[in-house]
């Protein structure tokens, strides 16, 4: 039996938009209307289980996607910046050059007292290796969960997180057998154009 995860990275919200560290904002109009334009557009296997993970814009985005999606188990959840929460990246790294610099560049860093990349990159791995052999899950998920699933899936080192760049609204999905994984790399989540 093939095991299919199919991750989506949550819609626009004012958050993303100033490069803050989740605030808790709900979604801005646009992202919003994105998502729900997007709805048709998600494919999901029969009988799919739909999580998302605990922040307000990805309870938000799966809402407006019309899944009807229970909490994310723990595996899935955001990372944990600590102080850094609330914080846009510039006013960090004004006043912890430093440390964002170590963050980027140490996967065991726990920025700002929080939890470390390579933390983030263990407990998304456990999650997915203890799926059941027949598994189908839709989880909406924000980008450090997406990116700490593609480096396991494709066996890459923890450092290759920063190389996978996920953007608001889109779709990645994951498929295996054992402990093999394939990845299909995401694609944006939008109405099918008519014309094609």
């Amino acid at each position: 039996m093939t095991r299919r995860v199919l991750f989506v990275s949550p819609a626009m919200n004012a958050t993303l938009r100033q490069a803050r560290f989740d605030d808790g904002a709900a979604l801005d109009a646009s992202g919003r209307a994105a998502a729900r334009a997007a709805a048709g557009a998600l494919v999901t296997g029969v009988g799919a289980l739909a999580v998302t993970s605990g922040s307000r814009r990805c309870r938000e985005t799966a809402e407006a996607l019309g899944l009807d999606a229970s909490a994310a188990p723990d595996g899935l959840a955001a990372q944990d910046m600590g102080r850094w929460r609330g914080r846009t990246l510039a006013e960090v790294t004004g006043a912890e050059p430093l440390d964002v610099a170590r963050w980027l560049d140490d996967p065991e860093f726990a920025p700002g007292g929080g939890e470390s990349v390579a933390g983030v990159c263990a407990r998304v791995a456990w999650w997915l290796d203890a799926l059941a052999d027949d598994a189908q899950v839709v989880a909406v998920v924000e980008p450090e969960v997406v990116r700490a699933a593609v480096v396991h899936a494709l066996g890459a080192p923890v450092s290759a997180f920063w190389r996978c760049d996920v953007a608001p609204l889109t779709a990645t999905g994951l498929s295996g057998r054992g402990a093999r994984w394939n990845v299909r790399l995401g694609g944006p989540l939008s109405p099918a154009d008519p014309s094609d």
